[in-house]
């Protein structure tokens, strides 16, 4: 059998299991860079040699980042236990080959403090995009579960998170599916300020369109905000204040930093960033803030000596 051949078949089996986002990722990621170097090969007879040379065509031809290889690695690896458990194939190729190899690349989260963040929120000019901002800073919310909030998830000082939105588009279309897992689905507490300044929103797009409907995005009313434009606008602010720009998932990093350094417990940032497990939590942030507290236990201390 072909390889694409197989492809196909597994394609229509794992859109019975995933969700739309990431099925569209394996499509993306296995007709680009997978597809095209197996397409002539016969499944039954991939060789561990094969694998091997694909790698070295990845390593040699594109500048990817580790978790994108491992991505590829990772699909590859599910595709075979597809074909090993429903086609025959003898053996999970990649799984036996394993992982490429990686660079050794330290991954350094940035944050703002809320100094950092209140100084950085007076350059952002358009309410809609203050907001957003507001939002991800004092909520901790993935980017994609902001941008896909409607009016109707909007409780008296909570919002519902049920939903994300991809922040790519894929044929043009950006995919409105489930939360990143079944811990996601979540209410998060706000705080009256921020839910004040989000029903002012309310207002202005009842204003803007001559009409409300709760089903309009907070953010971005009939259509959400893309994700470029917020980048623009996050940008400019930057820069207006002469701040190192973060990443828009840097804004979860600075809440939930923000939440550590006041002392909350690992287990109430836990669920209120929807993790799963709080091993993710406590390797993903608790670093964030030790180096500022350990400076200033030192400070401290040197008062004395």
């Amino acid at each position: 059998m072909k390889f694409e051949d197989a492809y196909k078949r597994y394609l229509d089996y794992v859109s019975l299991k995933q969700k739309k986002q990431s099925i569209k990722t394996l499509q993306t990621r296995f007709e680009n860079r997978i597809l095209p170097f197996f397409c002539n090969c016969n499944i039954y007879s991939l060789s561990d040699i094969a694998y091997l040379n694909w790698q070295k065509y990845i390593l040699d031809n594109f500048n990817y980042s580790n978790n994108y290889k491992s991505g590829l690695h990772y699909i590859m690896c599910g595709f075979f236990d597809y074909c090993v458990t429903f086609l025959g194939v003898n053996c999970n190729i990649p799984k036996k080959v394993g992982n490429f190899k990686m660079r050794n690349v330290k991954v350094v989260h940035k944050f703002y403090s809320l100094n950092e963040f209140k100084h950085f929120i007076k350059y952002v000019d358009n309410n809609v995009y203050k907001q957003f901002f507001n939002l991800m800073f004092f909520t901790g919310t993935r980017p994609g579960e902001a941008m896909a909030l409607r009016f109707s998830d909007l409780n008296r000082y909570s919002i519902s998170i049920t939903k994300t939105i991809s922040e790519h588009s894929f044929n043009g279309e950006r995919i409105i599916d489930d939360p990143k897992s079944i811990s996601s689905f979540r209410e998060i507490v706000i705080d009256k300020k921020l839910y004040n300044n989000l029903m002012k929103l309310k207002e202005y797009y009842d204003f803007k369109y001559k009409m409300f409907d709760y089903d309009y995005f907070i953010f971005g009313g009939i259509k959400p905000l893309a994700p470029t434009t917020i980048n623009r606008y996050k940008l400019k602010a930057c820069s207006d204040a002469h701040l190192d720009p973060i990443k828009l998932h840097e804004f979860r990093h600075s809440h939930a930093s923000l939440l550590y350094s006041c002392n909350v417990s690992m287990q109430d940032i836990k669920e209120r960033l929807g993790h799963s497990d709080i091993n993710v939590t406590m390797g993903t942030y608790v670093h964030l803030v030790n180096h500022n507290r350990l400076i200033r236990i030192l400070n401290f201390l040197r008062l004395f000596i």
